[in-house]
């Protein structure tokens, strides 16, 4: 981790928001800075589960990183366009209302030159399949943080078979503790250890 990545692990806001402007000054790419800021996430998510830090902590360190994406959203909706321009459909599933992770996501993807159609939070199946077959997304992200959300990917997966759409449509899933445990559980095709990676498997789906 470096010193922004560093910050954000230990809940230092101002060194946190002093160092972003830092990088933007120098020219840094928006990329670069949220890749430092997912380590200091993943730190965080870390300390969590070891008991070092509780909700209130886990709330705050989103509560920065939303500033954060709100001082660099102007740089990825400049950013050049990605290797091939299509459509995704994104939403975090029924029974979870987390946003964070899916935002940073569609952001990135916009910034990329994906055309986003969001569903937002709480999304059930049918309405991620109606998505699907008004838009003609290749693709298909679900999100969820709460483990108990987990059956509901499997229950949209299932949904998007039975609208004969699966051998067109590729599907991602992500979110703090989405695994390759996950994925097989669900059927979807790729959990996204990250925002980033989430990206670069978008960009390979359109080629």
């Amino acid at each position: 981790m470096n010193d922004l990545s560093l910050a954000l692990k230990d809940l230092d806001e101002k060194r946190v928001y002093e160092l972003v402007e830092k990088e933007l000054a120098a020219g840094a790419r928006a990329i670069d800075i949220i890749e430092s800021c997912n380590a200091g996430m993943v730190a965080v998510g870390e300390l969590f589960a070891s008991g070092a830090y509780f909700i209130s902590e886990l709330i705050f360190s989103a509560e920065i990183l939303k500033e954060v994406m709100k001082r660099i959203e102007t740089l990825l909706q400049a950013a050049p366009s990605g290797a091939g321009k299509g459509k995704i459909v994104i939403g975090t599933v029924k029974g979870d209302i987390h946003d964070i992770g899916k935002n940073i996501a569609a952001t990135l993807l916009r910034g990329s030159g994906f055309e986003i159609i969001d569903l937002g939070v709480d999304v059930g199946a049918e309405k991620f399949v109606e998505a699907l077959e008004k838009s003609g997304a290749k693709v298909l992200g679900m999100s969820a943080l709460l483990n108990f959300a987990y059956p509901e990917m499997k229950k949209v997966v299932d949904a998007v078979i039975a609208a004969g759409l699966r051998d067109k449509v590729r599907i991602i899933i992500g979110g703090a503790p989405v695994n390759e445990q996950v994925r097989e559980f669900s059927g979807a095709d790729y959990a996204a250890a990250d925002a980033v990676a989430g990206v670069e498997f978008c960009k390979n789906v359109y080629g």
